[in-house]
């Protein structure tokens, strides 16, 4: 956060953390309580109910997603096939026009990627936005899982920890206990900031990602600039991506005037409001970051779902999906 060091004032006295002390639940998510979720999680969907269209050997209504179609095999061209699917390689070597017939994928990975910066470590209502965060993924995951699909994660707090997508309930459980090493706020605020940890986890995210992944990216996007867009449209050349943002309410305005104490764990400060200008500027400094993060993902027509510190998360996820796949249906598309 760059904001004008004249409201802050740092008071350099060690204040580590008694590994003995207990957490916060809002601080910390344990795996009893990611486990947990597997219940909410059954009212989420993350597909479309529609039936979607597609054209294999000719008019056909599937009530398969509709992305993510596999090559079967090819037969003799028929009266009424797509000519979009000609086999032309088999076409030209056997004289007799050939077409391909495809199968639809019944399960699709869904992958989530958290960027769990130290910004993230922090929140003032209910939870810090890292547990928020983890939630909503926990949420994901159990829902991909029952719906017949796999879970995979990229978690970036200093390093990378890649999960490739695996299904059923030990691919669940194996993203809860990634989830709950990765936000430990004992770990993530150890790590220095990383002024461009977004651009690199969206660029390792391609590894994790295949073709036809349905992705959801988790980040308060501090570090977004101009070398976010190219990443995110690489991405979403062959992905779905919805774009969800963790904010706590002191990012929206700050408090009253005044003198407030905060920490990070290591070292004590203090945030003055007492100045109407100095109010302004943290007000115009935070206003110009959302504007940035809307205009963005606008531009390359990617949802954006906003997740404050006290929301309900299965509200937030069920209300964004259901618009996104309004949406779709009304563009024509499938999801």
């Amino acid at each position: 956060m760059n904001l004008n060091p004249q409201i802050f004032r740092r008071q350099t006295r060690g204040l580590a953390r008694d590994p003995q002390q207990p957490v916060h639940p809002g601080a910390q998510v344990t795996l009893d309580e990611l486990i947990a979720l597997r219940l909410q999680a059954g009212s989420l969907a993350l597909k479309s109910h529609g039936t979607a269209v597609n054209l294999l050997a000719g008019a056909h209504r599937s009530r398969f997603r509709g992305r993510g179609m596999d090559y079967a095999e090819s037969r003799a061209y028929q009266a009424g096939d797509d000519i979009r699917n000609m086999d032309w390689r088999i076409t030209a070597r056997t004289g007799q026009p050939h077409t391909k017939l495809y199968q639809e994928e019944r399960e699709r990975p869904v992958v989530v990627m958290l960027d769990l910066n130290p910004t993230m470590f922090f929140g003032t209502r209910v939870a810090f936005k890292s547990v928020a965060a983890a939630r909503a993924a926990a949420l994901i995951g159990w829902a991909a899982v029952a719906g017949g699909d796999r879970i995979g994660a990229l978690l970036f707090n200093g390093g990378h920890h890649e999960l490739q997508p695996r299904g059923g309930r030990r691919g669940a459980l194996r993203l809860m206990r990634a989830l709950v090493q990765a936000t430990d706020p004992a770990r993530g605020l150890a790590e220095p900031p990383h002024a461009d940890g977004l651009n690199q986890a969206l660029a390792r995210l391609r590894r994790v990602a295949r073709p036809g992944s349905l992705v959801f990216i988790f980040s308060d996007f501090y570090g977004i600039d101009d070398e976010t867009g190219p990443h995110l449209m690489r991405l979403q050349h062959h992905n779905d991506l919805v774009a969800v943002q963790v904010r706590d309410a002191l990012e929206l305005a700050p408090p009253p005037p005044g003198r407030y104490g905060i920490t990070d764990g290591r070292e004590r400060g203090v945030l003055d409001t007492r100045s109407p200008r100095q109010r302004a500027h943290y007000g115009e400094w935070f206003r110009q970051r959302r504007r940035l993060l809307t205009e963005t993902m606008q531009g390359h027509a990617i949802p954006l779902l906003t997740l404050a510190t006290d929301d309900d998360p299965l509200a937030i996820l069920n209300s964004g999906l259901h618009s996104r796949q309004r949406s779709r249906r009304n563009g024509r598309a499938v999801a």
